[in-house]
């Protein structure tokens, strides 16, 4: 699938606002056909579904600059405790999971810390998806080597899961 470029020179090649808005429109009609079943947004029931085949598409084939919009398409929609906010962590945490290389997933990562390097508030959904990526073992998250190319990266990691995980605790545990 080819996304809708508006010029060639950098930082103004993809339409942000139309990206934007078809992340919204796939996550809103997946949450709405996964509730049509029945269900719950979890990583069971987003897997192999349609709408995270357009995100996988979307994840394989943008460049860079693209892949990092979209990324940032999908932060802007982990806001506060809801089955929309949860969609979305989950829809990050799939496309970590299931990426073909480790440039996907360190692309992730600098998107996610860019966000939580920033004065406080955090949203909730952004510090609950990276406490779940570098908590859970799925991810394998500190056997990467992107955070471990150098010590400067490595303490930035540990300093911000410590800083994300000591804030959850201190705002008391949410149930999901």
């Amino acid at each position: 699938m080819q996304f809708p470029q508006v010029g060639s020179e950098p930082a103004r090649r993809y339409n942000t606002q139309l990206l934007n808005a078809v992340v919204l429109y796939v996550g809103a009609q997946a949450i709405a056909y996964i509730r049509s079943k029945g269900q719950t947004p979890n990583m069971t029931t987003i897997a192999h579904s349609s709408h995270m085949d357009i995100f996988q598409n979307f994840t394989v084939d943008f460049d860079y600059e693209g892949r990092y919009l979209f990324f940032n398409a999908i932060a802007n929609q982990l806001r506060y405790p809801n089955s929309h906010t949860h969609y979305f962590s989950c829809c990050l945490l799939y496309l970590f999971a299931e990426a073909n290389s480790e440039a996907i997933q360190e692309q992730i990562t600098r998107m996610l810390l860019e966000r939580l390097i920033v004065n406080r508030p955090h949203p909730w959904g952004l510090l609950i998806t990276f406490i779940e990526l570098i908590k859970n073992p799925v991810y394998k998250f500190w056997s990467h080597e992107f955070v471990h190319c150098a010590p400067e990266i490595e303490k930035l990691f540990a300093s911000v899961a410590h800083s994300c995980v000591a804030e959850k605790t201190a705002g008391g545990e949410v149930a999901e």
